[in-house]
């Protein structure tokens, strides 16, 4: 029933729905109270006031539990879902992996240990895991001089097969966003490395690090130097064995710090965990990468939470390295391991369109930072409806908070929304579930997007583009104004 409803959406471009209200609310509706009631504005009317110019808008409301179409605007209009993808990407893992699947970072041992000496290699093999970092390593480094190594006669091997190697997520992004890092087998630290300065007489000091709690060990696989311009305010080279950063003088002012992306991710996490072995009296030599994994018994190992537990945070904080992890690893679960994101990113869209009965998906990666990616209100309603149940979605999304006007937060607005958030330059996403103080629930999937206007920002003023700031208000208002009209216009008993 749910899918035969959806389904009734016309052939691209069509602004109605088959056995569903029309695709335009031509007027407002009465708010419940009788004659006197104040009137729900309509779309259209909250759209204009919203002042967002050349911006094209469309949505999709229906009732969850049946599929029941009830508003649309423009609901086969391919857009960007920006960070809403995540959603979709959480779906995708936990059908693949599991809900309780765990990422587990390994040392293995290719000969024996005798007298505390590991008389062969010893090998960090990573499975993938995007949420590991420096404190977890150095339990990791605990682990190893608690299987009573002290010394290690091989070399130190690092593996990072389980997932391609990615020099950065989306390639049109700024070099120093610290988003937008490398994606390998081995991730630490979300692939971010801190780069602090402080002011030192007529120049600066300079420090790039692990850190997290209470640990912060240097690193040399990333380095900085300070040049003495105005802009570009950071310039990024592939030193082959090293990062190569410069920074602009005349941006640094006295002191601060911000992370920055890691290009080579598994040589990062190595030197750190080097370091941290150091710590413990076993000195190691400088890992070497191997292609294939060695053979070898299992020293120690620590794991990420729980499928789901990952998830919940990822979706809390949209963080990009763990979306595009648990993807890439729900591809490779399938086999074979990808190549490429995009290949990873089409599987996904295959497997979606196979679960929603649609042919019109199409993702170039697993967070939504990819401007290239569309979806329809449609299908991403589709997909919160057939497969958000199938998988417990809904309570994996944040709460959302009506506000006022004025932008303060409702705390005694009647309704619960639950949702994804999704933000890139001139696109501002929205889709999730909204239980009506009556106890009915409603899928929808809003997107507001000026794609071409996105498209023209030179890569270099990305990070922080003029006018930005003001549409992102001006879009999440209205995509608040028209959760308050569906619920206003909606509601009734479960």
């Amino acid at each position: 029933m749910r899918r035969w409803v959806l389904a009734g959406l016309l052939s691209a471009g069509a602004d109605v729905a088959l056995a569903a209200p029309p695709g335009r609310s031509l007027r407002p509706a009465p708010r419940p109270g009788g004659a006197g009631a104040r009137m729900a504005p309509s779309p259209e009317y909250l759209v204009e006031r919203a002042r967002l110019g050349a911006t094209k808008v469309a949505f999709v409301v229906a009732d969850a539990e049946t599929g029941e179409v009830l508003e649309v605007m423009k609901p086969l209009l391919p857009q960007p879902p920006a960070s809403t993808a995540k959603a979709l990407t959480s779906l995708y893992a936990l059908d693949a992996l599991g809900p309780t699947h765990r990422f587990a970072t390994r040392l293995l041992a290719t000969g024996p240990v005798e007298d505390g000496v590991l008389k062969g290699d010893l090998v960090l093999a990573g499975s993938g895991d995007p949420t590991l970092d420096t404190r977890r390593l150095a339990e990791l480094a605990d682990g190893l001089k608690e299987a009573g190594v002290t010394s290690v006669e091989g070399d130190f091997l690092a593996w990072d097969g389980a997932l391609p190697n990615l020099t950065a997520i989306d390639p049109e992004q700024p070099v120093q966003v610290g988003y937008n890092p490398a994606i390998s087998g081995l991730n630490l630290n979300f692939n971010r490395v801190h780069f602090e300065w402080r002011r030192n007489g007529s120049g600066w000091t300079t420090a790039m690090d692990a850190r997290t709690d209470n640990y912060r060990p240097d690193v040399h696989v990333a380095r900085m130097s300070v040049a003495k311009r105005r802009y570009p305010i950071y310039t990024y080279e592939d030193g082959g064995e090293a990062d190569l950063w410069t920074v602009a003088s005349g941006a640094l002012g006295k002191n601060g710090s911000r992370w920055l992306p890691v290009r080579k991710p598994t040589a990062y996490t190595a030197e750190v965990f080097q370091t941290l072995a150091g710590a413990q009296g076993i000195r190691l030599d400088a890992a070497r990468r191997v292609a294939e994994l060695p053979e070898g018994a299992e020293l120690a190992r620590v794991e990420s939470a729980d499928l789901r537990d990952l998830l919940y945070e990822m979706l809390k904080y949209s963080t990009n390295v763990t979306a595009e992890a648990v993807g890439l690893a729900a591809s490779a679960a399938r086999g074979p391991v990808p190549t490429t994101l995009a290949d990873s990113a089409a599987r996904m869209g295959t497997w979606l369109e196979t679960g929603i009965g649609s042919p019109r998906v199409a993702m170039v990666d697993h967070s939504g930072l990819g401007g290239q990616s569309r979806i329809t209100a449609t299908d991403m309603v589709r997909s919160l409806v057939e497969l958000g149940p199938r998988h417990d979605l809904e309570p994996l999304l944040k709460p959302i908070r009506m506000k006022d006007s004025a932008g303060r937060p409702i705390d005694s607005y009647p309704a619960r929304i639950k949702a994804k958030t999704g933000t890139l330059n001139f696109v501002s996403a929205l889709a999730g579930y909204v239980t009506l103080p009556g106890g009915r629930k409603l899928a929808f999937a809003t997107f507001v997007a000026d794609p071409a206007r996105r498209d023209a920002i030179p890569v270099e003023q990305r990070e922080r583009p003029e006018g930005l700031s003001s549409w992102l208000a001006r879009a999440r208002i209205l995509q608040l104004r028209l959760i308050d009209r569906w619920v206003t216009v909606h509601d009734r008993p479960a």
